[in-house]
């Protein structure tokens, strides 16, 4: 019965991710966090549960991103080789990180996380598109100035910690970093996708780790990683990702992000009403 839960999960989690357009994690842990809830686990492992077993399901959904992004040529390597190690090291670090944060803080601390990602969806998407356009015309005029190898690096271990924390394959926060400094958009997503990988590989491996360290007192688990959950999402979204793409097509972007920003922005405040009641 659990792994059905999971694989109805993973089906929603992969269709709104492709329809909308957004990483898996912010659809992901919210509807961990509900399940979880309704099977009766323990409030303090929760939400650590739901971080870690979402970054466990990304590394499925970020190779088959990262193929299709590489076979349009959008990864740009040598920026993915300086930004890995600081991302894989971080995101692992970040996991040991939020073991020791209570599950109410963070159910705040994502709960504030899923806010801004629902502003930043629901006002930027004009903003978005334009941009988006404005790549098209200029992809080849584009100056890039990133900063230093060792800066790169550095950046690479704070989106990963972040990235451990929120329990997302850190695109919010790639591609904002890389267009920052003049990538074209169309290859800051696929490089950030790419980076997804090390993200969410060296994050499952840290709650793993980190959650057997703390003897997590849940069947079915490796530390802070769910196994019936990983691979029934993992398996499911896989395909109606997919779906979800070609739906989009069909609809108008703009409005499928305002609506998923709405249901964003209730998800939000639902976390910051379970942490602070």
């Amino acid at each position: 019965m659990e792994l059905i839960i999971f694989l109805i999960i993973g089906a929603l989690a992969g269709f709104a991710a492709g329809l909308f357009g957004v990483g898996g994690g912010t659809i992901i842990v919210p509807l961990l966090f509900i399940v979880f809830t309704q099977m009766g686990y323990s409030p303090d492992n929760i939400m650590h549960l739901a971080l870690g077993t979402s970054l466990a399901t990304i590394i499925v959904t970020s190779i088959s991103s990262l193929m299709a992004h590489n076979k349009k040529g959008a990864v740009m390597w040598p920026i993915f080789k300086n930004l890995a190690p600081g991302l894989a090291i971080g995101c692992f670090l970040g996991a040991g990180i939020a073991g020791q944060i209570s599950g109410l803080y963070l159910q705040l601390i994502v709960g504030v996380f899923l806010l801004w990602v629902a502003y930043k969806m629901f006002f930027g998407g004009k903003k978005q598109v334009a941009s988006q356009a404005n790549d098209v015309n200029n992809a080849n005029h584009t100056n890039i100035e990133l900063p230093s190898k060792p800066k790169q690096l550095a950046a690479g271990g704070v989106i990963g910690v972040a990235s451990a924390i929120f329990g997302i394959g850190g695109g919010s926060l790639t591609v904002p970093y890389l267009t920052r400094y003049g990538v074209v958009m169309q290859k800051a997503v696929g490089t950030s996708a790419a980076c997804g990988l090390p993200i969410a590989i060296a994050g499952a491996l840290g709650f793993m780790f980190f959650g057997m360290q703390q003897q997590v007192d849940v069947p079915n688990t490796i530390g802070f990683v769910h196994i019936y959950a990983f691979l029934g999402i993992s398996i499911m979204s896989f395909f109606t990702a997919k779906l979800g793409a070609k739906v989009a097509h069909i609809l108008s972007p703009e409005i499928l992000k305002k609506c998923f920003s709405v249901l964003l922005t209730v998800v939000g405040f639902y976390f910051l009403y379970k942490g602070l009641v």
